[in-house]
């Protein structure tokens, strides 16, 4: 079996979806993105994929060794993100070619479904308690919203005030048993990071997700002394060589690599087995499409620390297009009492409708963040 073409196919919402073909029918699908870069990620596919062309699929680790070392320059977002999706594709055909999903070819799973949460809020996080009543009504029992909009390096405690405020609406709207995810998403700088933490306590939150900017993960253990609720990070982090730090200096509770960005589901597999080992939870960061959600759900279902999964059904990106909408069976992704069935079927498990891929692709998308910038004209973090 080889490797005989590849298609690329830009689809609303943001997202970027890769199809490879074999010449015995097998084809496979992936979700190489980095959202707001995907025409850069699309271009970074092409170069790596002339180099698969006439290859066995099949081969997936030295294909994924030699993406990424056969380069000199190495790592990062675009790379990763182009990495990851392709090896999702290769991994999509394997499980075709074996009639088997991708879990049971990783060792076979260790959980028949997976907890998922909800977004709520929306960028500028509002009305979060009834939104979050909203989804305690659909049979979530977890949820994440962003903490807070710009913050400066040192802010006003009105707007921790406003912070706390709305966890405590979304407190009282979702109970006691409700998992709030509070997303500070790297807006916030280390010495109002320390105050927020400390504050959001008495709400007993799930965690607290970037409280800093990856690239100041140093900040972690200051902020660790000053919060014992559960810290989480990770999305942007690219490999089992950032994590490697992250986890041996040991105040992260929770990782959070994404399979879209941080290598495929080969990297991740191997990332978030390394957390096991320092006895770290997993929650896959997952703000994107079907086929990165199915490459999620297969790694964790496998991955005796992966403790909840984010989904993206209704995030308020999805403006477009959401989830659902590019699959054959929309089923797949039911689901009931805050969990999801991991998918049972070959390879990722889903069945993607290319003629609406194909239609979808044709309309096309230019997604960006937006720039933000603090009340002095200085840019803020997003």
């Amino acid at each position: 079996m080889k490797i005989i073409r590849f298609e690329l196919f830009q689809v609303p919402p943001r997202w970027l979806f890769l199809k490879i073909e074999t010449d015995t029918g097998f084809i496979g699908w992936g979700e190489p993105v980095i959202e707001g870069k995907a025409a850069t990620v699309a271009a970074a596919v092409t170069e790596l994929m002339e180099n698969l062309i006439g290859k066995d699929p099949l081969h997936i680790e030295d294909h994924w060794q030699v993406m990424y070392r056969g380069g000199f320059y190495r790592g990062g977002p675009i790379l990763m993100s182009a990495i990851a999706g392709i090896d999702q594709a290769l991994w999509d055909i394997k499980g075709k070619y074996h009639d088997a999903p991708i879990h049971q070819l990783l060792g076979g799973p260790v959980r028949d479904k997976m907890r998922v949460y909800s977004w709520i809020g929306g960028d500028r996080p509002e009305h979060v308690g009834a939104a979050a009543a909203e989804m305690v009504a659909k049979g979530f029992d977890a949820i994440k919203m962003n903490a807070t909009d710009e913050m400066a390096y040192v802010d006003s405690y009105v707007k921790i005030d406003a912070v706390l405020a709305r966890v405590a609406a979304v407190r009282a709207a979702g109970g006691p048993g409700l998992g709030i995810g509070i997303d500070f998403h790297g807006r916030v700088h280390k010495t109002m990071a320390k105050v927020l933490a400390h504050e959001l306590e008495t709400y007993r939150p799930m965690f607290i997700e970037e409280p800093v900017l990856p690239q100041n993960n140093e900040a972690l253990r200051e902020i660790a002394r000053h919060t014992s609720i559960p810290i989480a990070t990770g999305e942007r982090m690219f490999s089992r060589w950032d994590f490697k730090q992250l986890l041996i200096d040991g105040y992260v509770d929770i990782i959070q690599p994404d399979l879209s960005h941080a290598g495929g589901i080969t990297e991740c597999k191997k990332i978030i087995s390394m957390a096991e080992a320092f006895d770290v939870a997993a929650a896959p960061h997952c703000p994107l499409g079907p086929i990165a959600l199915a490459a999620c759900l297969q790694v964790d279902a496998t991955c005796h620390n992966a403790f909840i999964q984010e989904q993206s059904l209704g995030i308020h990106y999805n403006k477009e297009n959401d989830l659902l909408d590019y699959l054959v069976d929309k089923s797949v992704f039911d689901y009931e009492a805050g969990h999801c069935r991991i998918p049972g079927g070959p390879g990722l498990g889903i069945e993607i409708n290319e003629e609406y891929v194909r239609s979808r692709a044709a309309i096309g998308h230019d997604w960006h963040n937006p720039i933000w910038r603090n009340v002095d004209g200085s840019v803020a973090e997003w």
